[in-house]
């Protein structure tokens, strides 16, 4: 006996608004079925010895300390710069605004 039947199907499509065809649910109703049977099949599995876990393999982040070491003076920084103006960046605006 299928766990789904075709007026399940048929409402099911209802709810969710679909606009199914008589051979539509005759094949959803099937392939649902057979979804369901596979989902039973995979509950049915004894796990009671097994812990819950996100990933079977044991995973670690390899990360370094962080170390701060001295950055670039604003001078450094803008030595190869075509313009610059007040230790910034100078670039063309793009916008019209003079913000």
């Amino acid at each position: 006996m299928p766990d789904i039947s075709r007026d399940e199907v048929a409402h099911l499509a209802r709810l969710s608004r679909l606009a199914l065809s008589e051979a539509e649910l005759d094949a959803f109703a099937g392939q649902l079925d057979s979804i369901l049977h596979h989902v039973k099949a995979v509950a049915e599995v004894a796990t009671g010895d097994v812990p819950p876990t996100a990933n079977p393999s044991e995973i670690t982040n390899v990360t370094r300390p962080d170390v701060i070491v001295p950055g670039l003076t604003p001078a450094q920084a803008l030595s190869s710069a075509p313009n610059a103006e007040d230790d910034r960046f100078a670039v063309p605006q793009i916008l019209g605004e003079s913000e």
